[in-house]
């Protein structure tokens, strides 16, 4: 699987993990020059508290695009780290 946005891949694994129709990349998957972290965060009742990355590629930024778990709940502890996307990321084979 492949993230693309503005162009450019920002992750690429075949060891994604699907969850609630959202693909998790693995953290060596991706192409940590378009990630800086921001400090906004969500929860998920059964997951946990997300983190979230702005995405800059090419000049243009895409705030809060990525979300990952640093220390999920257990029911969800095989995504620890690992990142998901969406405004506007593509998420294809």
């Amino acid at each position: 699987m492949k993230a693309i946005w503005n162009g450019r891949i920002l992750a690429e694994s075949d060891e994604t993990i699907v969850i609630e129709n959202n693909h998790y990349f693995p953290p060596s998957s991706l192409n940590k020059e378009f990630f800086n972290e921001t400090s906004h965060q969500t929860v998920c009742p059964w997951k946990g508290t997300a983190s979230y990355y702005s995405l800059e590629v090419d000049g243009k930024d895409n705030q809060n695009a990525a979300w990952y778990y640093p220390n999920p709940k257990d029911a969800a502890s095989e995504i620890k780290d690992h990142v998901a996307f969406w405004k506007g990321v593509q998420v294809e084979p």
